[in-house]
């Protein structure tokens, strides 16, 4: 049975009640001259009386072990007496005290005592607070530092190096014992943690029966049938979530032990997620487990150190510099190394701030999808730029946006994304087929569509947000996607689109067929000055203003791409520029690359484009090529 809630504040005004009211007498009768106490019916004080005290709130703080501290206010209701025997009337008035206490859970509050008492002014300090339930309070910025202590407490060789942690030596170490069981029939219970000895029922699918056994406390039951932690994480994901709940939810155990002794286990239901939209004591706790986990399997700082490792290498072994081409191996080895699931791993990287794992190992319409990225936050969980075609031929149909975006031409569906329909994003593969450049691919906020995720699945009301990120092969979530209101905007950057290709096309068809006199049009239609551009394109101010004003009788190809890239030229004015220098691509490695350069990353800088170069062990350009 899992604990439900129960109110600390209200068990310690029922079962401290007499304790308070000694401590208020003392404290009014020690206080009562200096507590500035106005007499407004009497004309001398006489005799005072306590008529009520109220524990009006309780903050908790966490100690090691099952102590607790709580700070106790508490008001005082009291009648002062008139003095003078020729009248007979009183003041009523109230006085607030703080009554700072300790208990010790294990010993049921039994050696509860006031240690000291003190003026109320308005608010407690305590550090380490636990919320009225005895759960932790936890902010989400926390997560990673608390996910550390817990380390730095029962694993410290976690934080040494990146490093696989075994779950049964993490629980061992707590002093629990991992078991493997049928914990219900139909799977939907995945963990359980005894907190003391209980009777409990068990499953036994030889002969579909129920039964019970003895359970003693310490112990950690996994149930045997994992299908669905294929989605959700593994067992080691398990373990260490009930490990979490023992170190962390004993004390809000032993609340709920107070009302009713009978309960003895926090059980976890697959969803693992919240259900509904309020939030009660197993709801923190669950939440508090779910995101406390991965952490503890991929510390932030040990995480950070491999993927940083992960990059250098496969930068060197694939000879790819950006991010989305080498973002899926990377996230694959992670799992490898910590022991997670391609989810936990991917949505770790996300925490640590690499935001192209959000387009990676997306799988519709019985393919992956080419990893992509936005800026961090362009999307919310439950959106995405990537759709089936059943969902893409929906809503072109019926969404009358949509539809009239795309009777316009100003859309094309290529890779599962709605792609704005110019040269910029898209591009001609080897196959001939349309695909995304790999400009897009870094700028989908720029030239995509978005969608709202639906999940169709029986899972949907109580199901974690993260599983919208889970569209991997192995995820048997199945989703629609709806077209969203986010895209109210793009009708800007489409009219921005048509008023850029109808600009870069009248440059084209205005350029001179002589170089110099190109350069001397485009290095206007950039509108940088010649000192601007020499800096760009990392070449001499005085070799720009020569080919900018006398027409070379011979200009290297590196030259033009120097020039092209430093000129952020896109691909239609390149291939003028290139065309006016007599110059032309020749089938060799180095040439390949500049082509590349030139239709899909004319955008970044002439350094970015050099490391890309180096990167495929090919000449870099500039003055970099000078120095090698």
């Amino acid at each position: 049975m899992a604990a439900a809630h129960r109110s600390f504040t209200e068990y310690v005004k029922k079962r401290f009640d007499n304790n308070f009211w000694a401590a208020a007498e003392s404290y009014l009768e020690a206080n009562l001259d200096s507590l500035g106490i106005e007499l407004r019916r009497i004309h001398r004080a006489g005799e005072t009386e306590i008529s009520d005290v109220k524990v009006e709130h309780v903050w908790v703080e966490d100690k090691p072990g099952m102590e607790i501290h709580f700070d106790v206010a508490v008001s005082i209701w009291f009648e002062t007496h008139e003095g003078d025997y020729h009248y007979d009337d009183y003041d009523e008035n109230i006085v607030w005290m703080m009554a700072h206490c300790r208990g010790d859970l294990d010993k049921n509050l039994d050696d509860f005592e006031i240690l000291r008492v003190s003026k109320y002014n308005g608010k407690s300090r305590v550090k380490d607070p636990m919320d009225d339930s005895l759960v932790p309070v936890m902010n989400k910025n926390e997560l990673d530092e608390i996910a550390e202590q817990f380390l730095r407490t029962h694993y410290k060789k976690a934080l040494l190096e990146p490093t696989w942690i075994d779950p049964i030596e993490l629980a061992n170490g707590m002093g629990l014992t991992v078991r493997y069981e049928h914990i219900t029939q139909d799977g939907s219970i995945f963990g359980r943690s005894y907190f003391c000895d209980c009777q409990t029922d068990l499953y036994n699918p030889q002969t579909d029966e129920v039964y019970q056994e003895l359970i003693p406390a310490g112990t950690v039951l996994v149930d045997k049938k994992t299908a669905f932690l294929s989605v959700l994480g593994s067992v080691h994901n398990t373990i260490v979530h009930e490990c979490v709940h023992w170190d962390k939810h004993k004390k809000a155990f032993a609340l709920v032990r107070l009302y009713d002794n009978s309960l003895s286990n926090i059980g976890c239901k697959v969803v693992g997620g919240i259900a509904g939209n309020r939030r009660d004591a197993v709801d923190w706790m669950e939440w508090q487990a779910n995101a406390l986990a991965p952490r503890i399997q991929m510390p932030m700082s040990m995480f950070k150190k491999k993927v940083e490792q992960l990059i250098s290498k496969y930068r060197r072994e694939m000879k790819l510099y950006d991010m989305i081409d080498i973002i899926e191996p990377i996230i694959d080895e992670l799992v490898m190394t910590f022991g997670v699931s391609r989810l936990a791993a991917k949505i770790r990287m996300m925490d640590a701030g690499y935001e192209e794992a959000f387009g990676a190992f997306i799988y519709v319409d019985n393919h992956y999808v080419k990893p992509h990225k936005a800026p961090k936050s362009y999307l919310s969980k439950n959106q995405t730029f990537s759709i089936s075609a059943r969902d893409a031929i929906v809503e072109s149909k019926f969404n009358p946006e949509l539809a009239a975006a795309l009777a316009d031409n100003e859309y094309v569906f290529v890779d599962s994304h709605f792609v704005l329909n110019a040269p910029l994003y898209l591009e001609t593969d080897e196959l001939g087929d349309l695909a995304l450049t790999h400009y897009a691919r870094n700028h989908m906020d720029e030239c995509c569509l978005v969608f709202e995720l639906k999940i169709k699945t029986s899972v949907t009301e109580h199901y974690h947000t993260e599983c919208f990120l889970n569209r991997d092969k192995s995820s048997d979530i199945t989703f629609e996607a709806h077209y969203s209101e986010k895209n109210k905007g793009a009708k800007n950057q489409v009219q921005m689109i048509k008023d850029y290709n109808a600009d870069v096309l009248s440059i084209a068809k205005k350029l001179p067929m002589n170089f110099s006199g190109s350069l001397d049009a485009l290095i206007g239609w950039a509108e940088m000055t010649e000192e601007e551009l020499a800096e760009a394109a990392d070449m001499s101010e005085k070799t720009i203003q020569r080919l900018r004003n006398t027409e070379p009788d011979n200009v290297n190809i590196e030259t033009v791409i120097q020039l092209c890239i430093g000129m952020k030229l896109p691909p239609v004015l390149s291939a003028c520029l290139l065309k006016a220098s007599g110059k032309s691509f020749m089938m060799t490695e180095q040439h390949i690359m500049y082509q590349f350069l030139l239709n899909s990353c004319y955008h970044m800088s002439i350094f970015d484009c050099n490391e890309m170069l180096t990167a495929q062990g090919l000449k870099p350009l500039g003055r970099q090529n000078r120095v090698s």
